[in-house]
């Protein structure tokens, strides 16, 4: 029989209860805020013993870690299943996923009323959301089939300022004509996460493309290589997060309740 207070030995019941952990801190840092949340509530919460938890992680700041990994997961997963075919496609579905996940929005946005200290230290910068997989090769596969201008490069820098640009402009988004400020629009202004996807997809496809239809295998060859991008995305995320975990890697299906991730 285990000790009382250790993970169980099987294997998955310990990822269960580090999952049941990973939740209870989610929940807590968007109740509280990541500075009010200690050892002594994520324990109580999960309904384990603190020593537990220092069992799968050694510090709070290694258990975030961890849940921003699950959250990506959680994104990358949910982008993959919405099968976006183009790359403008792709990163409109990748801000509809973003937006609905309010923890790694204020990662993003850098919510000191979230993240508390984490927003003054380094670790903070590093936890900002990626660009993961073999991105280049995705872009040059791109190229190579006409579906993305080669010049003037930079494409990470184009698609996360249009990204980015899109989820945090001041005052909130709006669709109201330009020459007003977000400050003289009425409350409720903002659009609806689809909309804002659909402006990121449309933005993404004016600064991207080359404008020249695709037949239809061209077509067809841009879908695959962004499903490609984005199973390599999900296998390298899923990695990241067994390692915060301690388990082997899951590479088949949607994430269940308890393998959501960065």
């Amino acid at each position: 029989m285990a000790r009382a207070g250790r993970p169980p030995q099987d294997p998955a019941r310990q990822i269960e209860r580090a999952h049941r952990i990973l939740d209870a801190v989610a929940e807590l840092v968007l109740r509280w805020g990541y500075d009010k949340t200690t050892i002594d509530d994520i324990a109580q919460r999960a309904g384990v013993a603190k020593g537990t938890i220092y069992l799968h992680w050694k510090t709070r700041d290694d258990i975030f870690a961890a849940l921003l990994r699950r959250e990506r997961v959680s994104l990358v997963e949910a982008v993959r299943g919405r099968e976006p075919a183009t790359p403008a496609e792709l990163f409109g579905e990748f801000s509809r996923a973003l937006l609905r996940r309010p923890l790694l929005h204020a990662v993003l946005s850098g919510d000191s009323e979230v993240l508390g200290k984490l927003t003054r230290q380094k670790r903070a910068n590093t936890a900002r959301l990626r660009i993961d997989g073999p991105f280049e090769d995705y872009v040059a596969r791109l190229i190579e089939l006409g579906a993305v201008r080669e010049q003037p490069g930079h494409h990470v820098r184009v698609i996360t300022s249009i990204v980015y640009g899109f989820l945090f402009l001041p005052g909130g988004l709006t669709d109201g004509p330009p020459e007003e400020s977000p400050e003289e629009l009425p409350d409720g202004g903002r659009p609806s996460d689809d909309r804002v996807a659909e402006l990121v997809a449309d933005t993404i496809e004016r600064a991207m493309s080359t404008g020249r239809p695709l037949d239809a295998a061209a077509a067809k060859a841009v879908a695959g290589a962004t499903l490609d991008f984005l199973d390599a995305a999900a296998d390298l995320a899923g990695r990241k997060l067994a390692a915060s975990l301690g388990a082997e890697p899951q590479r088949t299906g949607s994430p269940s309740t308890g393998e959501r991730a960065r």
